[in-house]
């Protein structure tokens, strides 16, 4: 069955994000940023958020032909979308709250556009945590019981997910998808996974250790 794939935003307002904003910045994805060819917002969203965002959006091209990004001020947008520089600066001045208008009124508008228009039996796939109200809670409001995450995101940090979902995109295994709503949000920490190589981006990036925890 198609399945529609939500991924959770990266955090725009960090020391990432002010590298890749920098008008010093000469590594490849800074510049195309400030080109009139952007990259997208998949690509400068894995920049800011590191091995987490990248293992998301590696699953979802892996088995989802539909896939959409939680944003700080835009609501859902498509993740292939290109994202310019002035886009990211506004995503930087926006906290992703659920108590401000700005964030939260453009997601309500557009998950409720989305649960107009997919078909009632389409299930909808959260790559994020389900600890956090800040999306779950109007998700949830609109899609009820087709609002699944992957069962063995329980317990695991955010890095920990990241890892996991990279290595289920490389070795084309899915993951099994049970209902948020009465879900456990909180539970025993998994065993660590395994270390993996994999091969780095074709777009040369600088090194950010604090990136790759």
């Amino acid at each position: 069955m198609s399945r529609i794939f939500l991924l959770s935003p990266a955090y725009a307002g960090g020391r990432r994000a002010q590298m890749i904003m920098s008008e010093r910045a000469q590594f490849d994805l800074a510049r195309q940023l400030r080109s009139d060819d952007p990259p997208t917002l998949g690509e400068v969203f894995t920049f800011l958020s590191g091995l987490y965002f990248r293992g998301k959006l590696a699953y979802a091209k892996a088995f989802s032909s539909a896939t959409f990004v939680i944003t700080p001020n835009r609501g859902l947008l498509p993740v292939d979308l290109p994202l310019g520089l002035d886009e990211l600066r506004a995503f930087g001045q926006v906290d992703i709250n659920e108590d401000d208008p700005r964030y939260r009124k453009p997601l309500v508008r557009d998950v409720k556009k989305l649960a107009r228009n997919v078909a009632p039996d389409t299930p909808i796939v959260l790559l994020g945590s389900i600890a956090t109200g800040k999306y779950v809670d109007v998700l949830l409001e609109n899609f009820g019981e087709r609002l699944l995450f992957p069962a063995e995101f329980v317990g695991r940090g955010d890095m920990s997910r990241g890892g996991l979902l990279l290595r289920c995109a490389v070795d084309r295994t899915e993951l099994n998808y049970i209902p948020v709503a009465g879900a456990v949000r909180k539970g025993k920490r998994p065993p660590k996974l395994e270390p993996r190589r994999y091969t780095p981006s074709s777009r040369a990036e600088p090194r950010d250790p604090a990136a790759e925890r």
